[in-house]
């Protein structure tokens, strides 16, 4: 009797042995992706639905939908490029684009908002946001932020409401407000550099350097700068680099500013001053001629010839 529980014992004991080794081997053939789903007031959504399409050639679609937690879960993934998108009507779209690894899960968190665009055209907030941006235009920031006030209020999750707001409240100069605003609306559409690049222009005006290089690095790491960027948004985020001591950062904008555009004056009189400050006079000397050449009666044409008098 004796031998015959300790008989029973190892075969429970080997059956959870054999589960147990079930899930490596799966997990190490395919990969997952799981989430969360909120709305722009950071609240479960339920029944979002969630598409994953696989990127690398074969057609591959598949479709979860978001729990009353706003949690979701695909797997089975073959490993490779995905695009992941989570929608619902009424609240709002966000994507992703991501790669998929065997292993541990690639984990993602939507946060889904309406653009103006998709509020109805004839509602109170669609009508306080065209009278904002009628506003700005008019440069009459005191009135824009009083009809962006009203329709965040109308509806707390909208990104362009934020955003707009945020501008205007740097039109009067008040940059600690245009601050925490362009925040709400980073919270509101994570994947966004727009905020992160008028938020160092904030810093930036505050002489808060290291404060607006970060702010411009969290852009840039949302696609808001490279060679293929535009050359006076990238020449900006180079001077907030340079303003904060960074200088090799700083002349890598410089110079990606110089790629989207070469006959950018002041970006090669501060590319000719990085190197000047690394001690690579030749290539200083050729970005200070240039510099002179494009604009021989620019703000820094007097410290190029300068220095190019003591190149000589």
């Amino acid at each position: 009797m004796l031998l015959r529980q300790m008989f029973r014992r190892l075969a429970i004991v080997v059956t959870v042995l054999t589960v147990a080794f079930a899930v490596p081997a799966f997990a190490q053939t395919y990969g997952a992706v799981k989430g969360k789903v909120f709305d722009g007031s950071g609240q479960p959504v339920v029944d979002a639905k969630v598409t994953i399409e696989y990127l690398d050639g074969v057609t591959r679609k598949y479709e979860v939908k978001s729990d009353k937690k706003g949690d979701f879960i695909q797997i089975g993934l073959q490993p490779g490029n995905y695009k992941v998108t989570a929608t619902k009507e009424g609240v709002g779209t966000q994507s992703f684009d991501v790669r998929v690894r065997l292993g541990a899960p690639q984990e993602l968190k939507f946060v889904l908002t309406l653009t103006a665009a998709e509020v109805d055209a004839n509602s109170p907030v669609r009508k306080a946001f065209a009278a904002g941006v009628a506003a700005i235009k008019e440069q009459k920031f005191d009135e824009a932020i009083t009809h962006f006030n009203e329709s965040v209020k109308l509806q707390a999750d909208c990104y362009e409401c934020y955003f707009n707001l945020g501008i205007a409240q740097m039109g009067k100069e008040d940059w600690t407000s245009a601050i925490t605003t362009l925040t709400k609306a980073s919270e509101l559409r994570p994947d966004s550099a727009d905020p992160y690049l008028r938020m160092a222009d904030a810093y930036s005006a505050l002489k808060k350097f290291d404060d607006a290089a970060k702010m411009t690095e969290e852009a840039n790491k949302r696609g808001g700068g490279g060679a293929t960027g535009d050359a006076d948004q990238l020449f900006s985020q180079g001077v907030v680099f340079w303003n904060a001591g960074k200088i090799a950062e700083a002349k890598a904008q410089f110079d990606a500013a110089l790629a989207a555009n070469p006959n950018h004056a002041e970006a090669h009189y501060w590319a000719g001053m990085a190197r000047l400050n690394e001690g690579n006079l030749a290539d200083a000397k050729t970005h200070f001629e240039k510099y002179v050449e494009l604009a021989p009666d620019g703000q820094y044409a007097a410290n190029a010839k300068q220095f190019l008098a003591t190149m000589k």
